[in-house]
């Protein structure tokens, strides 16, 4: 046996790496539930749900050509998701620090936003930008690694400073993993836009029914680690 090396340090090792897994497949999950929305909100309406980068250059753009009406509607999304964000971590940290209050709280407005009349379009986005501002309270970093659930720009980012450092010959962990919360948000907006074509934005009923389930397996999560997961 190697110096330093014992039975519960082997074990304390394979319960990080368990845990990393686990939190990395709830992110995939979550993921899928933010491209999800984002698509079926982009489709119906035209405007990013949780994809702020580009309804900020929406905002830019729309305040060049002289459009107010539309860069009121862009600025309000805007305050929303920055809403959602602060109201996740309160929310968070009220309920104690648990996915299941957040997500169902996530699941209440997404089907509210589903359920609400074609001609209250304003509105149902707002709810649902709100719920996608709170997702990410859910899970801020896994085994220290931080990931974005409604933005993939800084994982494509993290993986391409990854890879660059590879090709150089250093040997760093993490990088790959930077790609799963992209595919997650890859593959859901494209059952997005499945479910957009079939049920409008009536498709934000089929988040709503996703978070409540991500909500009761975030149950099947050992405690101490729904705290690691989750902003402090």
């Amino acid at each position: 046996m190697l110096p330093g090396y014992s039975y519960a340090s082997a074990r304390s090792l394979r319960i990080a790496r368990l845990r990393g897994k686990v939190g990395l497949y709830f992110v995939a999950a979550l993921s899928v539930l933010a491209g999800m929305t984002d698509a079926i909100g982009f489709m119906a309406t035209g405007d990013f749900v949780s994809f702020m980068s580009g309804n900020t250059t929406r905002l830019a753009v729309s305040l060049g050509t002289g459009e107010m009406g539309l860069a009121l509607r862009i600025g309000a999304l805007l305050l929303a998701f920055v809403l959602g964000n602060a109201l996740g971590v309160i929310i968070a940290r009220i309920t104690g620090r648990r996915p299941l209050p957040l997500l169902s709280i996530i699941a209440a407005l997404l089907a509210l936003a589903g359920l609400l009349p074609a001609s209250w379009q304003l509105p149902a986005l707002v709810a649902a930008v709100i719920a996608m501002g709170m997702i990410n309270a859910v899970v801020e970093e896994v085994n220290g690694m931080p990931v974005g659930l409604t933005y993939v720009t800084g994982a494509l980012s993290r993986f391409g400073r990854g890879l660059g450092r590879r090709l150089l010959g250093e040997r760093r962990q993490g990088w790959r993993v930077q790609l799963i919360p992209w595919g997650g948000m890859f593959v859901g907006a494209v059952i997005g836009v499945l479910l957009e074509q079939a049920f409008d934005l009536a498709a934000l009923l089929f988040s709503a029914v996703l978070a409540a389930a991500l909500g009761l397996i975030s149950l099947k999560i050992p405690r101490r680690w729904q705290l690691g997961y989750m902003p402090r």
